[in-house]
């Protein structure tokens, strides 16, 4: 598929303003899509790669810029590009404006480019800006994108832009990719969304979905190396718990990081690879040599677990959060830093064990079958406690132990429940009597005055709308943060940049805050209708991406409960 063509569908996609109508377009898109089906899908989403994989392409928005500009001609700068951000908005429009096809010597990049680029050439050349590391990696980034700016069109370039910075902006989020897929290769729904599950590639499942149909898509199962999404939960009670399960399933909910462990089946006897993802499934297996020490001494077979790893004082107590962060954020000098910080694993589930998929079994067989996977003796350090009760009780007591050894509260778990990733249904309730926070993304800030001139120091925040796969404004948190921390946000936040009028930047939605607050309260003044009273930063949430932050319905869902 010529990739003027993709363009051209989606621009269609992006001005369909209704639902069903705009689900029949990606649909016929994914029909017209030939071998590149997979990348068409992707594309779609804004992805270069599939859901599960941590390769990104590592271009920040100033990268772009200065690609579009050295693409645009020899008048124009980066700060043009910039400049004309500022008054337009957005990075498409931006990049449509300019003739980057008329400019002279086009045809210097070889035959292929005065005829077009195909989809799969895009995909191509894209895949290998994001393998150029080391020293002149930065360059060679720009040199790749600047070569595909001059063979776009308008049209493309606004396209290829908002692809390389992840902002396609066309109104498709996950839920419209897998109806189209439904809709264009007639499978049901149910098929298709548990492979989606078992995948989290949309790009394979609509390829098998063509080709092999609902047999295929049966056939697909969860494969160790490549995580899925993390099952989530909802505020609740114990008497909610009980109400609906009859009995509950209580765990203790720890202050730490999420993370899947895959642990490969080795080639004759013993355990193979072994790789841990976080929340967002990055692989951040560098980061935890002790965790993965600990993995392959403890464990028996293949699997993938699902569990948190908790940073420990001296004593075995845990830590706060922050601590853990320190590890997943640390790069170099590993070894110091593993000295610093001990890290306990609590594993509490069990999505595979040697080739055995376990996403359909009930809870209590996977907490049965997530013990057999451990050494005897290290299932009782690893294994997190799952108590069985009816009684509401012994639940308080449960919880009650937990706050007094320094946890957060606990997790109440629906006994018989499968395992479905990326969920966040009635199955699971998470207890925690803090004060209320909400996860919150950071779309803009403004620069410090006097000795915090040089910092970032209030942020606006945002909520998602999934139904315009847009953000909008809640309000702005600039209490409860440290120079410190200042300082680490700012480093944070700053290549995250896109546009800066005076001592207001814009950020690009990447970074997510955990934010305390003492109300919810309407207002005209933020575009989601609501503010949030007495806001106040706790912490970076690492573990979390912009597609895990709240939505507007959960707000005002958290205001009417008030």
């Amino acid at each position: 598929m010529e990739f003027e063509a993709f363009a051209k569908r989606v621009d269609g996609i992006e001005a369909e303003a209704g639902d069903i109508e705009t689900i029949q377009e990606v649909a016929a898109l994914f029909g017209a899509a030939d071998a590149e089906l997979p990348v068409v899908v992707r594309f779609v989403q804004g992805r270069v790669f599939p859901a599960w994989s941590s390769t990104t392409l590592d271009i920040g928005p100033s990268l772009c810029y200065t690609a579009i500009a050295r693409a645009a001609g020899p008048n124009v700068s980066a700060d043009d590009v910039e400049a004309r951000l500022a008054d337009q908005g957005e990075i498409g429009a931006v990049a449509e404006g300019y003739e980057f096809g008329d400019q002279q010597g086009l045809a210097a990049f070889g035959s292929g480019a005065a005829e077009g680029l195909t989809v799969d050439e895009v995909d191509s050349e894209l895949r290998a800006l994001a393998d150029a590391d080391g020293s002149g990696s930065q360059d060679r980034k720009v040199d790749l994108l600047f070569g595909l700016f001059r063979q776009c069109s308008p049209l493309e370039a606004r396209y290829l832009a908002r692809l390389v910075l992840g902002e396609m902006r066309i109104g498709v989020g996950e839920g419209t990719v897998r109806d189209a897929i439904c809709e264009a290769f007639d499978q049901p729904t149910e098929t298709v969304s548990r492979a989606l599950q078992v995948t989290n590639d949309y790009g394979e499942v609509a390829a098998v979905a063509r080709e092999e149909g609902a047999a295929g898509l049966d056939s697909l199962e969860l494969e160790v190396g490549r995580p899925v999404q993390s099952m989530l939960a909802q505020a609740g009670t114990a008497a909610e718990a009980l109400d609906s399960w009859g009995e509950a399933a209580a765990e203790i909910k720890f202050d730490g990081a999420r993370v899947q462990i895959h642990v490969q089946e080795g080639e004759e006897s013993g355990l193979g690879e072994i790789s841990i993802y976080s929340r967002n499934m990055d692989d951040v297996t560098a980061a935890l040599p002790d965790v993965v020490e600990f993995v392959r001494q403890s464990v028996t077979d293949s699997c993938i677990l699902d569990g948190e790893v908790v940073a420990v004082d001296d004593a075995g107590d845990p830590l706060a959060f922050q601590h853990v962060l320190r590890r997943f954020r640390r790069k170099h000098d590993i070894e110091r830093m593993v000295e610093e910080v001990t890290l306990r694993l609590h594993a509490f589930d069990c999505l595979r064990a040697g080739s055995e998929g376990l996403l359909t079994k009930p809870l209590v067989d996977r907490h049965d079958r997530l013990e057999t996977v451990f050494k005897n003796g290290e299932a009782d350090e690893a294994v997190a406690e799952l108590l069985l009760s009816d009684d509401p009780d012994e639940l308080a007591a449960f919880e009650a132990d937990a706050l007094e050894a320094g946890h957060e509260g606990i997790m109440l778990k629906n006994p018989q429940s499968a395992y479905s990733p990326g969920d966040r249904g009635q199955n699971w309730l998470k207890r925690k009597p803090d004060v209320e926070t909400v996860d919150l993304v950071v779309t803009g800030a403004e620069w410090g005055e006097g000795r915090r001139a040089s910092f970032l120091g209030t942020f606006l925040l945002s909520v998602r709308d999934p139904e315009t796969a847009s953000y909008r404004t809640i309000g702005k948190v600039a209490t409860g943060i440290t120079d410190e921390q200042l300082a680490e946000l700012t480093e944070l936040l700053e290549p995250h940049i896109t546009a800066e009028s005076g001592q207001t930047v814009e950020i690009q939605p990447s970074v997510v805050f955990e934010v305390g607050y003492e109300e919810i309260q309407p207002s005209p003044t933020y575009a989601s209708g609501y503010a949030l009273r007495f806001p106040r930063f706790v912490a970076v949430r690492e573990d979390k991406s912009p597609a895990d932050a709240e939505t507007v319905g959960r707000i005002e869902r958290l205001a009417e409960s008030q």
